[in-house]
């Protein structure tokens, strides 16, 4: 592990999308004895500030997309980022950690943004996978082309493996859900955080080895939680991608409930 850098940036979650009718059996390839119990799933954008930059991560999904796919919108992605203070048609930087239809439906609410995508995930979503139904499934056409638009605009950055996109902060491919997912690491105050993003997207799939049913590889994803675990300085230095207890884990920004500060030590 690293030492720590100078330079530390406050994180946040900001939750904008429920799925509350959602079961035990549908989170985990090993289901629980209780595998019909209720197990909700929350939708989150993160962002990261500080030193002059701030970055988001993902793009959620639009009104639309969510009343389609029967999720409950409690505010868009936009709205979201406006209320933390952060103007999504000022950012620059937007991490893809993928480009399943919840993480990359919002592009056209960044237009001076640059894109931040791994060129495992732009091969996979194009490339022959596709054919597959199943495997296509959690992708929308038109976000594919947004990405493609904004690759033929000279507005995406793609890597090949790990790379710093700014002081300190670093994306690592994982793969295991997609193709080419990624993560983003990133130092806090207290140490260093991995905001894993869907390479596991809940506590109970990293800490239990126990891996989200919507797989391309499940080998990946087994060994994608060994190299979030071994990035991270702890346990509750893993944020999940969409895990309601990230919620009441954090403390919220100024009072706001629905974002939660993850640079800070744990509430509970």
């Amino acid at each position: 592990m690293p030492s720590m850098p100078e330079v530390t940036y406050e994180v946040l979650a900001l939750r904008y999308a429920v799925f509350t009718d959602r079961y035990h059996h549908q989170n985990f390839i090993l289901p629980p004895d209780d595998h019909m119990s209720p197990d909700p799933m929350d939708f989150y954008i993160f962002a990261i500030r500080g030193n002059g930059h701030t970055i988001v991560m993902d793009t959620g999904f639009t009104l639309e997309s969510g009343l389609r796919r029967g999720r409950e919108i409690l505010r868009t992605p936009a709205q979201a980022l406006l209320d933390a203070g952060i103007d999504p048609a000022e950012v620059k930087d937007v991490v893809l950690t993928h480009m399943h239809w919840d993480h990359a439906g919002g592009m056209p609410w960044f237009p001076k943004a640059t894109f931040h995508i791994q060129a495992a995930e732009m091969g996979y979503c194009t490339g022959g996978c596709m054919c597959e139904p199943f495997l296509r499934r959690p992708y929308d056409l038109g976000d594919v082309q947004e990405a493609l638009a904004a690759l033929y605009s000279d507005r995406m950055k793609v890597y090949d493996g790990t790379a710093e996109i700014a002081p300190g902060i670093t994306l690592h491919l994982i793969g295991g859900h997609s193709g080419g997912i990624q993560s983003i690491r990133v130092p806090t105050k207290r140490g260093w955080v991995v905001l894993a993003g869907d390479a596991t997207h809940y506590w109970r799939n990293i800490r239990l080895r126990n891996p989200f049913p919507v797989v391309y590889d499940v080998g990946r994803m087994l060994k994608g939680f060994e190299i979030i675990n071994s990035l991270a300085d702890g346990p509750d230095h893993v944020i999940p991608g969409h895990d309601p207890l990230i919620l009441t884990s954090f403390k919220p920004l100024n009072g706001n409930k629905e974002i939660v500060q993850l640079d800070l030590p744990p509430i509970g």
